[in-house]
């Protein structure tokens, strides 16, 4: 089997002649989700389902992802943790924060943490960053995966919160969760376009792709939190 590495924590391994996205298994002999274990060089990695995992997807639409060693997360929307799993792979020297307001849903992440002293789950409402603050610090990157119609507010009010400057958004935008009847791409465009300021924050947005075969009516962002220099030097200042 041969491996390559694409960034930080992801790898592809070529099985058969057939590439697979894994991440190296940071508890070994272990599956969270009932995902393929493959040991390569005495190393084992756990297959990254792109159908089960937006980010899974993003990654194999070629999106550049900022998730390093060592950064910390915001992930909003964790559900069961399928994919907060794969982040805690990547993250052999970071911390994520994983909020969640199913309790139904909840209990498996609560589980998965027993295991992985990197996340720490969150029982809250994403609506609601200010209810968590006096937990989450600081973050390098937010990844959102929600089923609200006011997802780009919700990015925005997180960012405000918790991202640093310049730090990194990426986000799944849920086209027929905003609208159930009008064109997704009608959709991703207003979605955008709010992400560009409506909020009274700005992003860069870096990337854009449909997740598509892997998610339907999906839009993968990714976006940078736009710092005005000139505004952060005058506050420096007065400081």
């Amino acid at each position: 089997m041969k491996i390559e590495q694409l960034s930080d924590g992801i790898f592809e391994v070529i099985v058969d002649d057939k590439k697979i996205l894994v991440t190296h298994n940071l508890c070994p002999g272990h599956s969270v989700y009932g995902e393929r274990l493959i040991v390569v060089d005495g190393v084992e990695y756990r297959q990254w389902d792109p159908n089960r995992s937006k980010l899974s997807a993003m990654v194999l639409k070629g999106f550049d992802i900022p998730i390093e060693y060592d950064s910390h997360v915001l992930y909003l929307g964790a559900a069961s943790g399928t994919t907060v799993s794969h982040i805690s792979d990547i993250l052999t020297d970071g911390l994520i924060y994983a909020v969640e307001f199913s309790s139904r849903t909840m209990r498996d992440l609560i589980m998965l943490c027993e295991q992985r002293p990197n996340v720490i789950p969150i029982f809250a409402d994403a609506n609601k960053p200010r209810s968590y603050a006096h937990i989450v610090e600081k973050v390098d990157v937010i990844f959102q995966d929600v089923a609200q119609p006011n997802q780009a507010e919700i990015a925005a009010l997180n960012s405000k919160y918790f991202l640093e400057d310049e730090g990194h958004l990426m986000l799944s935008i849920k086209s027929r969760s905003i609208d159930a009847v009008s064109n997704p791409k009608k959709v991703f465009k207003e979605e955008v376009k709010k992400l560009e300021g409506a909020f009274g924050i700005e992003f860069e947005i870096l990337q854009r792709k449909e997740l598509d075969p892997f998610h339907e009516d999906h839009l993968g962002v990714l976006a940078r939190l736009f710092v005005d220099e000139n505004l952060k030097q005058q506050n420096s200042f007065k400081s």
